[in-house]
């Protein structure tokens, strides 16, 4: 059985390579993103894995179910860079793959971590030789209420590690499933110091976070995002900060992240004036969509995307 491997990193291609012949699956890898231009690559395999780095266009679906494709497994969570209505009416399968959810849910709490802590300011002044204490003391989690937003894999894993920290936990999810308080979304943003996204982005999610219900936040509270970029108003987010209303932000996803995030940027302008402003702020920390970066985790999904195409050939989907 043939799988090609699109947007695959070095470091993909290596757990390819070793764990493909344990299936009996012979990869055909490539670092390119799926386009019309390497359609060929697909020949004869009717399985393919994407990233989930790159767009995959209407037009590269179309191109690839004339190519005999019939399943697309993505290497993510997310699947808000494939039209998945418009790849089945066209013939094509699409399902994501589990991976372990403690790589995003570590670094959440890393990132909050270092918002009420005011990391960002303190790491940049011992950079310089200033060592003098922040104007502004840092917060402690047992005396705060953190909204969890999106209790899955990676929320619910989100809610586990926050029990060891004392803090009150809210939660909001149209399936409640954790030993989380569930309130109604509007209720969490006006109670909760720290509110922490992890909903998949779709049609009803974006812009979940938008003017109306950032300003129904506590004056000071902070926004973590370590789900998608638009999930959040980002305008209004940067105004909520920039007036001082929110006390701080740390973000791993941004609208408009494509083609910025995972490129190597410093001897070219950022073209993003969201993203300039946001790392202007003292208050504000952001990562390039790296919350999932871990062995564990990139072995997971490599793994599980080899099995789900290799359960779509059986006739056994596993749908997440």
């Amino acid at each position: 059985m043939g799988i090609t491997i699109y947007g695959c990193g070095a470091d993909e291609a290596v757990l390819f390579r070793e764990i493909a012949p344990r299936f009996g699956v012979v990869p055909t890898i490539t670092e390119a993103a799926v386009s019309e231009d390497n359609i060929e690559l697909a020949s004869g395999n009717r399985c393919v894995s994407v990233g989930h780095k790159s767009k995959i266009t209407d037009a590269v679906l179309l191109a690839l179910a004339q190519a005999g494709v019939k399943y697309i497994s993505t290497r993510s969570i997310g699947y808000n860079h494939i039209d998945v209505a418009y790849a089945e009416s066209v013939g094509i399968s699409v399902e994501n793959v589990a991976y372990s959810p403690d790589s995003v849910a570590d670094y959440t709490l890393m990132l909050m971590l270092m918002a009420v802590r005011n990391a960002k300011s303190i790491i940049s002044r011992a950079g310089v030789h200033d060592y003098r204490l922040n104007d502004a003391r840092g917060k402690e989690l047992r005396d705060l209420t953190v909204g969890v937003i999106g209790t899955g894999r990676i929320g619910a894993a989100v809610i586990d590690r926050l029990w060891g920290f004392g803090c009150q936990k809210l939660a909001y999810d149209i399936r409640p499933r954790t030993s989380a308080d569930y309130v109604p979304l509007d209720d969490l943003l006006q109670q909760s110091d720290i509110v922490t996204l992890h909903t998949p982005l779709n049609t009803d999610t974006h812009h979940l976070l938008d003017r109306r219900r950032i300003e129904l936040m506590k004056h000071g509270a902070f926004v973590i995002n370590t789900g998608r970029g638009a999930l959040l108003d980002t305008e209004a987010l940067v105004s909520a900060l920039e007036s001082g209303r929110l006390g701080g932000a740390a973000l791993d996803v941004l609208e408009g992240e494509e083609g910025i995030f995972y490129a190597d940027c410093r001897d070219k302008p950022i073209e993003s004036e969201l993203l300039s402003r946001l790392q202007a702020l003292p208050n504000v920390v952001v990562s390039p969509h790296t919350a999932y970066y871990t062995d564990h985790a990139l072995s997971d999904a490599v793994e599980n995307s080899i099995v789900n195409c290799r359960k779509f050939e059986r006739g056994k989907q596993h749908w997440i």
